[in-house]
């Protein structure tokens, strides 16, 4: 009878925890060695995850450089100008050409910071055991793309959206 509620107070966590009716995935917590079956395809190329180590540290430095650099550009362009200050001539266009050259220097520093989150979870995942898995389908991303784009998450069939039949 113990063994009956148990599996009852299984089922009854699993449909409050998601919707879905199945227990959560647990994700891995060890190293590859502890990992077994959930450790990525690389986990065992240890020259290789070096190598993408590396890429992403160099890939993250300079991102984070082009991050500090635009927001620096960016608050220079406010400073320049005192609010409300329009200047309708030859070099500035038709007065709003810094708040657009701000906004730029502000969208791309942004994006930088995205990148360089990208670059850390990769990172983590190298840590993990789990670096090369595709998010999407869980296929190994191919070496040739990692090389690419170190912090690719998705294999090139999931990025481009599969093969689609007409």
């Amino acid at each position: 009878m113990s063994a009956q509620r148990a599996l009852q107070a299984d089922a009854s966590a699993a449909s409050s925890g998601g919707g879905r009716g199945t227990l959560p995935r647990r994700r891995p917590t060890g190293g590859p060695a502890e990992q077994g079956a959930n450790a990525g395809p690389y986990a065992e190329d240890q020259a290789f995850l070096a190598e993408q180590r590396a890429a992403l540290l160099e890939e993250r430095a300079t991102y984070q450089e082009q991050a500090e650099a635009l927001r620096a550009e960016a608050e220079s362009l406010a400073l320049e100008r005192e609010p409300g200050d329009v200047q309708f001539d030859e070099e500035s266009g038709e007065g709003g050409t810094a708040a657009v050259d701000r906004e730029r220097d502000l969208t791309l520093s942004a994006q930088a910071l995205s990148t360089i989150a990208e670059i850390d979870a990769a990172l983590a995942a190298i840590e993990a055991g789990t670096y090369g898995v595709c998010e999407q389908c869980g296929q190994p991303i191919p070496q040739a793309r990692l090389r690419a784009l170190p912090y690719a998450r998705l294999c090139v069939a999931c990025k481009s959206g599969g093969l689609h039949r007409r």
